[in-house]
Order: structure tokens, then sequence, then C-alpha cells
């Protein structure tokens, strides 16, 4: 870590009677220094706010007042003028899909944030237009119905209607899929087809069909995994065209839980060949998901042999691209989707049936202790937890110890008695908005009551156990963090739905430090990240909105308008364009319903 003195008074003073700055006696020049913001959170409870701060060798060296600051000026500090803007440390998402939305981007005609089903459906439209023959329209998550004006689901005949040659698929979190006719016809399916484990396909008379992911989303990931794919140039430019996307939105850091369909290490190849090459422009620790019932322990055991925690391969970034450890699946057999149209799993029907989830959890957690590997793992309801907990204290008296960093993902109903053991066993629970778009459903099924804390953040924060916030993006919830944010501070779903009473609902602030700060601890970093703070990496965002004073409902959409990962500025737009990093070369292929989002874009 980097020291450097502090400013002498009297050299202060000579500099200011000579009319300009001057550095102190051995103080380096600062790399970037940013002045004039109208605000800086900090996250650091011990210089909350502040007007500017010094970026050298990647990390802050200062924070302070737009004085202290103009003292590391050089001849070749960058300076940048936040102009009265809200500044805040890179945005950290604990729990994403983000490898696997890198690879698949280009390919995805996205509905987040689209206000009406009318415009949803045109856009299909557009895309089927521009889709070579043999391509499909694919919209993969980051939805619901209630953010439409019409509130309700597309129909298939819609999605007949309006692409009536070219095969669509439109997938509703992990509960639905839409097929229009033309896909139906793309894929092979017919009535009276096999369906892995049950899963239903309802055909419709009209023309196409509706996929239930009952009892799992098994048909869900099958028919995404049979459509067609990119090369891996295109990967590449896929997961460079993402990741800037979410650097617009001011994400500097994300933990990625892997995901069914996504095999290591073949399909990591768009994020480590930038890793290994250019650098990624956030940084990224990942989790290995086991994808086949029954082979977990033969995968993990795969994995431990050939592969180490920790290990940065990132060309440039500290902690830049990471093997982490092992989940969100460590087991399928514990595994309780959160799909709310269906009811919920029932683990000791499983047991009736011939299944083991202890045993089988308890074997492959054995193996990732003795390892010494990081574990998290999936959990919707709270019976679940319990059965996890009871698995991982058994395994923790018999190893005399447990895991160097482990994790419950989701927790929406978690209750009081699991969190005690959480916290015993120094857990940490990252939670995700999935209930922003799932929230209706949810209450439909187990009522409003059950979602007044669901699940109950003030309660885990209030108790001290570690909190990271994400978004479970992109096929479940939107990837856009402030999506999250909304949902952290208000207790509303996207459609509006109040979901929390006051008493789960955070502040701003609190929102924001488990996005950030909070966030860190998942991935062993936050000693190094997470706070405007000196000594820590320079990852940090200038919002084109205040954060802290916009309406509630207007944190949806904000984005950044400079992002800087490390000290490398890596997305600037709008007045901060002079400073924006080189071009990304042209989105490929070249007909990705990308072209159509950015010049959507640039057309605000």
């Amino acid at each position: 870590m980097l020291t450097f003195k502090k400013f002498a008074p009297q050299v202060a003073l000579a500099a200011l009677l000579a009319g300009a700055p001057a550095l102190a006696q051995n103080q380096q020049p600062a790399d970037l220094i940013v002045m004039n913001a109208g605000k800086v959170f900090t996250g650091d409870p011990e210089q909350a706010e502040a007007t500017a701060f010094a970026v050298q060798d990647g990390l802050f060296v200062e924070i302070g007042n737009d004085a202290d600051i103009e003292t590391f000026r050089g001849d070749d500090t960058q300076v940048i003028d936040a102009d009265g803007r809200t500044v805040i440390p890179g945005l950290n998402d604990s729990h994403s899909h983000q490898i696997r939305g890198g690879r698949f981007f280009n390919l995805e005609t996205r509905w987040d944030g689209i206000r009406s089903l009318k415009a949803a459906l045109d856009l299909v439209r557009t895309e089927a237009g521009r889709a070579p023959e043999d391509e499909w329209v694919r919209v993969i998550g980051g939805w619901s119905p209630y953010q439409f004006e019409e509130r309700r689901m597309p129909t298939v005949e819609e999605l007949n209607e309006a692409a009536p040659d070219t095969p669509v698929f439109v997938l509703f979190l992990y509960s639905q899929g839409f097929l229009n006719q033309a896909g139906v016809e793309a894929l092979g399916y017919e009535p009276g087809m096999e369906t892995a484990d049950g899963s239903r396909v309802e055909f419709l008379d009209g023309g196409g069909a509706i996929l239930h992911a009952e009892p799992n989303p098994s048909i869900l990931y099958k028919t995404i995994g049979a459509l067609p794919q990119m090369s891996e140039e295109d990967q590449i430019n896929s997961t460079k065209q993402y990741y800037r996307e979410l650097n617009r939105l001011g994400l500097t850091s994300s933990v990625d839980a892997g995901g069914g369909g996504h095999v290591f290490p073949k399909d990591y190849v768009g994020s480590r060949n930038i890793a290994t090459n250019d650098g990624l422009p956030l940084r990224m620790s990942y989790y290995l998901f086991a994808q086949e019932a029954g082979k977990e322990a033969e995968d993990f055991g795969e994995w431990i042999a050939n592969n180490e925690v920790g290990v940065n391969e990132d060309v440039h970034l500290d902690h830049g691209y990471e093997l982490d450890g092992a989940g969100e699946f460590l087991v399928h057999s514990v595994g309780d989707w959160e799909n709310f149209l269906a009811p919920a799993p029932d683990l000791e029907e499983r047991k009736a049936n011939g299944q083991d989830p202890e045993g089988d959890l308890h074997k492959v957690a054995t193996q990732l202790v003795e390892a010494g590997w990081p574990l998290r793992q999936h959990a919707t309801y709270g019976a679940s937890i319990k059965l996890i907990m009871d698995v991982f204290e058994r395994v923790n008296e018999e190893q005399g110890g447990f895991a160097p960093r482990w994790a419950i993902d989701h927790a929406e109903t978690v209750e009081d008695a699991e969190l005690e053991r959480i916290k015993a066993l120094g857990g940490g629970i990252a939670i995700q908005n999935r209930m922003a778009f799932a929230g209706e459903y949810f209450v439909d099924r187990y009522g409003a009551e059950a979602a007044l804390a669901a699940p109950p953040v003030r309660k885990m924060l209030d108790m001290g156990i570690p909190v990271g916030a994400g978004t479970d993006g992109t096929r479940v919830s939107s990837y856009n963090p402030w999506v999250s944010l909304y949902w952290l501070v208000s207790g509303k779903t996207v459609g509006g739905l109040q979901l929390w009473d006051d008493a789960n609902k955070l502040s701003r602030e609190e929102a924001l430090d488990i996005f950030t700060s909070g966030s860190a601890w998942f991935s062993q970093e936050e000693d190094v990240k997470g706070k405007i703070a000196e000594g820590m990496y320079a990852d940090f965002a200038i919002l084109a909105g205040d954060y802290f004073s916009v309406p509630e409902e207007d944190i949806k959409s904000l984005e950044a308008v400079l992002t800087v990962t490390g000290g490398n500025i890596v997305y600037a737009t709008d007045s901060f364009a002079e400073h924006a990093p080189e071009a990304l070369p042209a989105v490929s292929p070249e007909w990705s319903p990308v072209v159509t989002y950015q010049t959507a874009l640039e057309a605000r």
C-alpha cells in the first residue's frame, strides 16, 4: 500500500503566495485527481463526505476538499472536474451471472425497463426483420409483465404476429418460456415429447408453445442451450460490449455465481481472453457451478485438482479475474428454484423419492472445506436453509472448521433461527432484487404479509451478518444495479407493488453501502475495495443524477457519466466524453440487437 506525507502548512502557504499549487517535499504528483464534486460518498465512516480526491498507481491516496487535492496536481496529472456531481464508490454486484451474460449479450433483445408491452413487441418485430435466416429473436429475462402499462404477459399469438417467420423465445424468470410457432418448428418440439424431470410443454392451438418450469427449469435450460451460439471471436466482442454497458451503469466489480448451461472452462472464453490479453474493465470474481445432478462431487473433485482459488489472471487489475470458490449450486438435490408460479419444492418428498439432499451436500461441502475453498449455496426458502445449515454445522464439527468464506444466496424466506446459525458459523448472505420482478406472484401464492420482509435484510444487518447486494442478472432480473438499489430503498417491485413495510426498507446510504463495501466481503476484498478511502482501489463512478436526492422512482434510471476502475477511465459520456476510453470494436455479428440498443441510447 502506498503512503504519502501530509502537505506541510508552510509549503501550502508558499504555494498560495506564489499563486500556484506546489507538491510537498517527497510527495509524488497524482496520476488522476477529481475536483469540484457536489458530494463524494466515501463509504468511510471516518470521513463520510468529501469534494475531491487523488489517485496514484490505481489507489486512492488522498481524500478531502479541493484545496487539499490541488496540491497533488502535477504536469502529467489527469484532472477531472466533477462539475458538482455526486461521486460514489464503484458498484459491486455480489451475485450475478456476468460472464454468461457477456457470452450471450450480443444475441439478446432486452426488455429491461421498457414501459409498454406494445413497445416490447415492436422491438421483437424490429429484430425479426434484422435477423438472418436461421437466427432467433431471444428475450432472455430481465423483465416483468407488471412493468408494462398493459400489466400482462405477451401472448404467443402476439409473438407469432410480430415474427411470423423468425423463431422467437421469450424467457420470464425461471418460471416460463414462450415460443412462437417458428420457434417450435426450429427446435422440433412436438406434442407428447419427453421432457427433463417432468417439465411441461403446453402446445397452443394457434401455433407455438408455453414452457412451464415445473418441477425445475430444465426445459428452459435445454431450450436456451439448443439455440444458435456465437463464434469465439463474437463471444469476445459480446463480452466487451456487455462490460462497457455495466461500466455505463457505474459497476466496477462483480461476483459471478456460475450458472446452469455455463460450463467451465469452455464457456468462459470471452472473459478470460480479455482478462489475459487487454485486461478487464471491471473486477471479476467467479464461482464454479456444478452442472449435472448426481455428478457434483465428480465435478468439484476435478476442479479442485486442476485449479487454485485466488489466482489473478488479469494483466492489469489486482483481483481482476479470479476463481473464488464453489457455487452457487453445490448440489442440485438441495436446489429450490424460485418459481413462484409453482409450489415451493418439498425436500422431504425428494427424500421419499430416493434422493439424498443431506448426503449429497455433505459430500461436496466436505470436499471443499478440506481443500480450503470458499463456497456458497442457492436457497430461496427457509426449509432449504435449515437443511443446509444442518449439513454445514456437521461438516464444521467434523473438520474442526469451515470454509474460509461462505454464503447463502437469496434467502427470501429465511427464518430467525437460521439467521442465528449463519451468524454463528461466520457466513454471509447475498441478496438480490428477484422480488422486484416476481413479487406480485410471491404475494399471490404466499400473501402480502409474507412479503413484508422477504428477504429480511434489516434484521440481517442489525444482527451483524455480512450482507451484499446484487441483481442475479441477467436471466432472472435485470443486470441494472440501480433497479436493485431502488428495490432496497422503496421495497417495491418494478410494477410499483409495495412489498416491504417501512421497517425493512434501507436508507439510500445503507443500500449503497451493501452494494459497495458490503459486496466486497463476499470475495474477501473488504480491506481493499468498496470505499473511497486512502489505500483502497480507485474504483468509482460520477453519476448523471444525485442518487441521494432524486425522486425515489428516478433511482431506477440513474447511470454514470464517468466510471473508473483501478484509476483507469473505463466509461465516459456527455460533458466527460473527452475522457472516454478507446472506442470498442463494432458490434458483431452486425445484425446483433445491441446495435439497435446502442442507437437508442445515443438518441436519448
